[in-house]
């Protein structure tokens, strides 16, 4: 949005007037006090307009990276203007942060991009299902760059763009096994579900990360009771955090597993009454 808005404002000066380093760009100390602070201290002649520099992904800028560039800002204010992009606003310094004006844009609601996804498959000739646009949107998150992404990726790899090849496509476990494999967390002992929980996710492929993010999501659609709900909401959060810290996959599965098997021992019929609708 920043680069569309700054295209209109400088028209065929863009090249000239904006500076722009994303991800790919090496950003550390030496290139904030070489290329960002010479871009921001020279003037164009006959041009009474300020410069924007843009810096996508800032937040993985080094500290020191980032204590140069306040220095930068602070001394070259009168001709640039600067555009920090980031995912995480505290990994920015408060240094940084004071100087800046904060905007927060939240995902996309999906009324938002229907409209725009199926007008860009209507003029790419896309054979998309029903199911097959759910999937897109669904997994898009509200991300459009995402969305078109897994939109490009599975009509370049598949003829039509149905649910089962945008998942077979992105990697994502498919809604009915996530389906199957929450009952089996629900009904079956601790040995048999491990046993087919660990089938399902070498046959397919499925990574346990995204095993947990959709069991999560397909759980909290549940009619649980409170404390139960807390009790899973809890324990997931726990086996995502360890996922993170690098444990191994199978151990989590398997604590995975543990975490329903004691839900159902503490909720007794009551959980087994809802285990028959999952």
């Amino acid at each position: 949005m920043i680069i569309a808005a700054a295209r209109r404002l400088y028209g065929k000066n863009y090249g000239s007037m904006v500076l722009e380093l994303n991800a790919s760009d090496d950003r550390g100390i030496d290139v904030v006090r070489n290329q960002i602070k010479e871009f921001a201290g020279t003037k164009k002649l006959f041009s009474c307009g300020v410069k924007l520099i843009i810096l996508d992904e800032a937040d993985s800028m080094t500290n020191d990276a980032q204590f140069s560039l306040r220095r930068v800002i602070e001394k070259y204010t009168k001709n640039a203007r600067f555009c920090l992009i980031c995912n995480y606003v505290s990994k920015i310094i408060p240094a940084l942060q004071s100087r800046c004006t904060r905007f927060r844009f939240a995902p996309l609601h999906e009324s938002q991009v229907s409209e725009r996804v199926k007008h860009i498959a209507e003029l790419e000739n896309l054979k998309m299902t029903d199911d097959g646009f759910k999937a897109v949107l669904r997994l898009g998150a509200g991300d459009m760059r995402r969305i078109l992404n897994i939109l490009q990726a599975t009509s370049m790899a598949h003829d039509v763009v149905n649910e089962a090849n945008v998942y077979l496509c992105t990697g994502n476990p498919l809604p009915a096994d996530i389906a199957a494999l929450t009952h089996w967390l629900f009904t079956e002992r601790f040995a048999d579900a491990v046993r087919k929980c660990a089938e399902m996710q070498t046959r397919k492929g499925y990574a346990t990360s995204d095993i947990l993010q959709d069991v999560y999501r397909y759980t909290a659609e549940l009619e649980l009771p409170p404390s139960c709900r807390m009790y899973l909401f809890d324990e997931l959060a726990q086996l995502e955090h360890r996922l993170a810290s690098g444990t191994t996959e199978e151990l989590q599965l398997a604590a995975l597993v543990a975490v329903f098997a004691i839900a159902r021992e503490q909720m007794g019929d009551a959980l087994a009454a809802i285990s028959a609708a999952a």
